[in-house]
């Protein structure tokens, strides 16, 4: 065993009189022990009395015993040498100076222990009952050890147990937060195409305008229109690319034009070519007003619940329910068989974590739970009117 810094943990009520208790056991014992022999040889009574206040003495050096462990252990075992009633407390500061597993104090302090305990038994002269007494309590002293080593180790066993939770804890943690990271920069990503497609067809409207003098005042309140709507619409896309920058995003390099609600008929029959069981109730109306912001984001939501379904319940039937108008917002419900108690595999929740903080960052809400044996999870998506 190596000589390493103590683990004392703080102790409650209940651990300081348990403590209490262990060391006025042996001190009543002791005690009836004295009474009947002071009782039946009336000038042993000084004696006694010594004895008595000898073990009083180690009970109150008793209470400093964490603080000065190696010298209070060492007190109260000088006392046992003239007093049985000090051997409780001796026996309490022992076992709290071998917890703290510092061999350097623990073998003098147990070599002296058991001289008192032969000191103390030589009262009964050198005959079986002293012999006895020797044998007993270098039992009990061995006994003692190894029980303050057990308890040792229980706590070392315990902190090691809180720091892997921590270490657990912390690492949970930073993984999620990965995870939004990576699900902000995916999101700023994709609005670079949209802003960059909504501002060049402004750009385009606005020079139609100021080049064309030959439109009718029909053909010019419709382009008008248009670059309002464009605008609106590029002033949402700018606030969420602004609103991942904040938060850490980093815009990379455009891709290709990414999927939206138009695109979720072709994800059902790609799943279901892919042999996925899927029903679908879409009651959308006026589909062709969804933003296309609205849009992408509902494709991924429905594009993460399938693959959810396949990854913790493959072959089940997954159901799709689609609805929404403007001005009523869009909502997402995916329902599925609830896994059977299989833990999820490396990752396992983050696809979750990253669809709450895209649906976070634009206005929307979302739910998942177990209902009825069926994993649901709940999204809803603003649409204005």
């Amino acid at each position: 065993m190596d000589d390493r810094t103590e683990n004392q943990p703080p102790l409650d009520r209940a651990g300081i009189a348990l403590r209490y208790l262990c060391a006025v056991l042996p001190m009543l014992f002791y005690g009836v022990i004295l009474a009947m022999a002071v009782a039946r040889n009336p000038d042993r009574l000084a004696p006694a009395l010594v004895d008595v206040g000898l073990g009083l003495v180690g009970l109150v050096l008793m209470r400093r015993r964490r603080r000065l462990p190696w010298q209070i252990a060492l007190a109260t075992t000088l006392l046992t040498a003239f007093s049985v009633t000090a051997t409780g407390p001796a026996q309490v500061a022992y076992v709290s100076l071998v917890t703290r597993r510092r061999w350097r104090e623990l073998v003098p302090v147990g070599v002296v222990s058991w001289l008192c305990l032969v000191v103390n038994s030589s009262r009964y002269g050198v005959d079986q009952a002293a012999y006895i007494s020797v044998v007993t309590g270098t039992a009990v002293l061995g006994g003692l050890t190894v029980f303050g080593l057990y308890l040792r180790g229980r706590r070392d066993l315990a902190v090691s147990r809180r720091e892997a939770a921590l270490a657990a804890e912390r690492e949970q943690l930073q993984r999620i937060e990965r995870a939004k990271l990576a699900e902000r920069a995916k999101i700023a990503h994709e609005m670079h195409d949209v802003l960059a497609h909504r501002i060049s067809l402004l750009s385009m409207l606005a020079g139609g305008l100021a080049y064309r003098t030959d439109l009718t005042a029909e053909e010019t309140r419709r382009v008008a229109l248009a670059i309002q709507e464009n605008a609106h619409q590029s002033l949402n896309e700018l606030r969420t690319v602004l609103g991942a920058l904040r938060s850490g995003g980093v815009l990379e390099a455009p891709e290709a034009p990414q999927p939206t609600l138009a695109h979720v008929d072709a994800l059902f029959d790609e799943v279901r070519a892919a042999g996925q069981r899927v029903e679908v109730d879409d009651t959308v109306g006026d589909r062709e007003l969804l933003p296309a912001q609205t849009g992408r984001h509902a494709y991924r939501i429905v594009q993460e619940a399938l693959t959810n379904a396949r990854k913790h319940a493959p072959g089940s039937r997954v159901t799709a329910e689609l609805g929404g108008r403007p001005g009523d917002g869009l909502r997402i419900r995916v329902s599925n068989p609830a896994p059977s108690g299989t833990p999820a595999g490396p990752g396992g929740r983050l696809g979750l974590v990253g669809l709450a903080e895209r649906t976070r960052m634009v206005g929307g809400t979302i739910s998942h739970a177990v209902r009825d044996g069926h994993f649901v999870l709940d999204a809803r998506l603003p649409w204005e009117a």
